[in-house]
């Protein structure tokens, strides 16, 4: 890609985050921060939709996907592998717990089929 170009449209992406940010100041509203726990909150609670544990919000339904579920933990184990050393303790913690009680209940629910 063209690096002017590719610098181009990271200057626009950061003014329209900027701007954002600043409306939502203004009309004093939450401007949602993404943070590395909320990454992987969203990894893990997909998971658990995979898993049929929590309802799929866009169908209403429980539904189980035992691959979906085993390629979401099998991402997480990746970003354990790649970040390792580069966390905090607390995201390490984090992320430890939620490999744990996800594998522990995707092998449970697979005893089960």
């Amino acid at each position: 890609m063209d690096e002017a170009r590719k610098k181009r449209l990271d200057d626009e992406w950061q003014n329209q985050r900027d701007k954002e940010k600043e409306e939502a100041r203004k009309n004093e509203q939450i401007y949602h921060q993404p943070t590395f726990s909320i990454f992987l909150s969203s990894l893990s609670m997909q998971a658990l939709i995979a898993m049929g544990k929590v309802e799929n919000p866009m169908t209403k339904k429980m539904e189980s996907n035992p691959e979906q579920a085993r390629f979401l933990i099998d991402t997480l184990d990746i970003i354990k592998e790649k970040t390792k050393n580069n966390l905090d303790a607390e995201e390490a913690t984090l992320l430890d717990d939620y490999l744990f009680n996800l594998r522990m209940m995707y092998i449970e629910g697979r005893k089960n089929d």
